[in-house]
C-alpha cells in the first residue's frame, strides 16, 4: 500500500501516513465506493427528499440560521482542527456542520500519527451536508491529499456557497508537517482562486511562495501581494511568529490597500489551535453577513481575548496547550461549589442589599455582605439602584468572592449585564425588568432566575418562562420600594397555592412578624427575604443571627 511520510515530533520519528486512511466497515464500502453517476444519483434523492419535506413546513415558519461547514482533520486533543472549528462558531453563535478529512492522533506534546479518510467517505459526508442543509460559508483547514481538495472543489461546484475561507493547513503551530509538498500546487492551481479569503501562518506563506523567508512586516506585505496574485479575493498574513515585531502583527490585503492589524501579544503556553480558531471565526462572521475586513478584525479581537483569558490554565503536559474557545473554564473551577442544582431551601434567610442603608450605616457592601452571611444569611441578592455602573460592577465582584468562600450562593438585582460580568450564580427580576425566558437566554441553564409575583397568573408565567423561584409580596407595607401593592398573608398564601415553584416571601419583613409569614402552612414557602430588618441596623451580624434563631424554631414548629 503506497504511504507519504511525514516528519512528526514524538520521540523524533516520522509519521507514517496511509494514502487510503482507516478500514471502512463493509456496509461503508457498499455504500461509498461508488461512482460520481451513483453519488449524483444519491445527490437526487436527497434533494427530493428535502423538498418533500419542506412542502410540509411554511416558510414562515423558519429562521435562518448562519451556518459554516469546515472541512479538515479531527484534533484528539481538540485544541485545533475540527474541535477548535466547532466551539469558535458555537462562541459566535453560528451553526457548524463538520466534513472530517484525516483523523490524527495528537496532545501538547504534539502530533503521533494522521489517518486520512478515504476519497469517497470524504465525498459522501460533503453531500450529505450539502444536500440537506443551506451552508453559508465553508471553511477548509487539513486537505491532507489532491484527491481530496478535488473531491472539494467538485462540490463547490454543485453546491456554491456565500464564501470560502482557505486556512491551508500543511505545517501545525507546533512545527508538525500535516499536509505533504505535493499538495502546494493544488492549493495555488485549484483552491487558492475560487477562495475569498486564504490565511496562512508565517510557514505556510513561506511554503506556497517557495520558500520565501519572511522576517519583517515589510516581508508579510511582500507575501500577502503574492499570494494575492494566485487569485484569491484577499489574503491575511499571520505574524504570530514574527521574530522583529514586540506586536502580534497581522498584514491583511484586498487587492487595493494593505491594513496592518495589531494587538498586544500574549505570554501564553496555550496557543495550540490559533490559525483553525482565527479563520473559523472569520468563517462565522460572514456566515452572519459582515464585511471581510470586518469580519477579520472581529476575529482577530475574538482570538486575543480567548488567549488572553486562557494564559493561565493547565491542560497537558507539553508545551503547547490548549485555550478556552467559550470563555468558561476559569469560572468554573472558581466555582465549583455550585455545580450542583439550584437549592430551594437557599431561600430560608434571603438577604436584600440596599446601598441607603449602607451608606446611613457608613459601612461597605462587602462589609454589609460579609457580616450578613456570617450571622445566618443563606442567600444574598445585591440591590443597588442608586450605583454608577463601574461601581457597583466592582463591589460585585468583591461580594462574589465573599459568597462564594462561605458557599452561599449571590444574586443580582435586575442587571443582567452586572451578573454576567461579575459571573454572579444568578439574577431576580421584576414584573417590569427583563422577562425570565430572556433573562434565561443571556445567563445559561445553569444561573439561578427569581421573578417577583404578586398574582398566582404571575408565578404561573414565571413558570413557563423558566424561573427556579418566585419572591411574592410585599407581604407586608414597607419603605424600601416606593408604591409597592401589598398582598397580606392571604395573598402570599394564594399565590404559594398556586406556584409551581419554591417561594420566598418578601416585603416588610422583620422580626415581629417572620414567624407569622413561616406559619401559612404551605410547604413551597421557603424563606423569607429581609432588607431593613437586617441592613437598617447598627449591627448586621447581631441582627442577622436573631432573625435566622427566630425562623428556625419557627420551622422547627411548623
Amino acid at each position: 500500500m503506497a504511504s507519504e511520510i511525514l516528519p512528526g515530533s514524538f520521540f523524533n520519528k516520522p509519521i507514517q501516513v496511509p494514502s487510503h486512511g482507516f478500514a471502512q466497515s463493509r456496509i461503508l464500502r457498499l455504500h461509498f465506493a461508488s461512482s460520481r453517476s451513483n453519488r449524483s444519483y444519491r445527490t437526487k434523492i436527497f434533494t427530493v427528499m428535502q423538498q418533500d419535506r419542506a412542502s410540509t413546513v411554511k416558510d414562515d415558519s423558519k429562521m435562518k440560521i448562519p451556518h459554516v461547514l469546515t472541512v479538515g482533520g479531527s484534533d484528539s486533543g481538540a485544541g485545533a482542527g475540527i474541535q477548535a472549528d466547532l466551539k469558535t462558531c458555537a462562541a459566535r453563535g453560528v451553526y457548524c456542520s463538520t466534513v472530517i478529512t484525516a483523523v490524527t492522533a495528537q496532545n501538547t506534546v504534539g502530533v503521533q500519527g494522521v489517518n486520512i479518510v478515504p476519497e469517497d467517505f470524504v465525498a459522501g459526508q460533503l453531500e450529505s451536508v450539502f444536500s440537506d442543509m443551506h451552508v453559508d460559508v465553508v471553511k477548509t483547514g487539513m486537505l491532507p491529499s489532491i484527491g481530496i481538495v478535488k473531491v472539494l472543489l467538485h462540490s463547490l461546484k454543485e453546491f456554491p456557497v456565500q464564501a470560502l475561507v482557505v486556512d491551508p493547513v500543511m505545517v501545525s503551530t507546533s512545527g508538525d508537517v500535516l499536509a505533504g509538498p505535493s499538495i502546494l500546487d493544488s492549493f495555488r492551481e485549484e483552491l487558492l482562486p475560487i477562495a475569498d479569503i486564504v490565511t496562512p501562518n508565517l510557514k505556510e506563506a513561506s511554503a506556497l511562495l517557495g520558500g520565501v523567508q519572511l522576517e519583517t512586516v515589510a516581508d508579510m506585505r511582500a507575501a500577502a501581494k503574492a499570494i494575492h496574485d494566485m487569485g484569491p479575493r484577499s489574503v491575511l498574513v499571520k505574524g504570530g511568529d514574527l521574530p522583529s515585531s514586540l506586536d502580534a502583527v497581522d498584514i491583511f490585503f484586498d487587492g487595493v490597500n494593505f491594513y496592518e492589524l495589531r494587538s498586544s501579544r500574549i505570554k501564553s503556553r496555550n496557543t495550540h489551535g490559533t490559525g483553525c480558531t482565527l479563520a473559523s471565526c472569520i468563517a462565522a462572521e460572514l456566515a452572519k453577513g459582515s464585511p471581510m475586513l470586518s469580519a477579520v478584525k472581529v476575529a482577530k479581537r475574538y482570538v486575543e481575548t480567548a488567549l488572553d483569558y486562557s494564559k493561565d490554565i493547565a491542560i497537558g503536559n507539553g508545551f503547547q496547550g490548549p485555550f478556552d474557545h467559550l470563555l468558561k473554564l476559569k469560572s468554573d473551577i472558581r466555582n465549583s461549589f455550585r455545580q450542583q442544582a439550584f437549592d430551594p431551601e437557599n431561600l430560608f434567610l434571603y438577604a436584600v442589599t440596599d446601598s441607603e442603608m449602607n451608606k446611613k450605616w457608613g459601612r461597605s457592601i462587602t462589609d454589609a455582605v460579609k457580616a450578613a452571611i456570617e450571622g445566618g444569611a443563606t442567600i444574598v441578592q445585591l440591590r443597588e439602584k442608586d450605583s454608577e455602573t463601574q461601581d457597583f460592577l466592582e463591589a460585585a465582584k468583591a461580594c462574589v468572592e465573599v459568597c462564594h468562600s462561605h458557599g452561599v450562593p449571590l444574586l443580582i438585582n435586575d442587571r443582567i449585564d452586572i451578573a454576567l460580568a461579575c459571573d454572579a450564580d444568578g439574577v431576580h427580576v421584576g414584573q417590569s425588568d427583563m422577562p425570565a425566558r430572556v433573562a434565561r437566554r443571556l445567563l445559561g441553564p445553569e444561573k439561578i432566575i427569581g421573578v417577583s409575583c404578586k398574582t398566582p397568573e404571575q408565578a404561573q408565567k414565571a413558570w413557563i418562562d423558566g424561573a427556579d423561584y418566585i419572591g411574592s409580596g410585599g407581604v407586608f407595607p414597607t419603605n424600601t420600594k416606593a408604591n409597592n401593592l401589598t398582598i397580606g398573608l392571604d395573598g402570599l398564601k394564594t399565590v404559594c397555592l398556586a406556584s409551581k415553584l419554591p417561594v420566598v416571601a418578601i416585603g416588610g419583613i422583620n422580626a415581629s412578624n417572620a414567624r407569622r409569614v413561616m406559619e401559612i402552612g404551605v410547604p413551597n414557602l421557603k424563606g423569607v427575604a429581609v432588607v431593613s430588618a437586617v441592613f437598617d441596623r447598627e449591627c448586621v451580624l447581631t441582627e442577622t443571627k436573631k432573625m435566622h434563631g427566630d425562623l428556625r424554631q419557627a420551622a422547627s414548629m411548623a
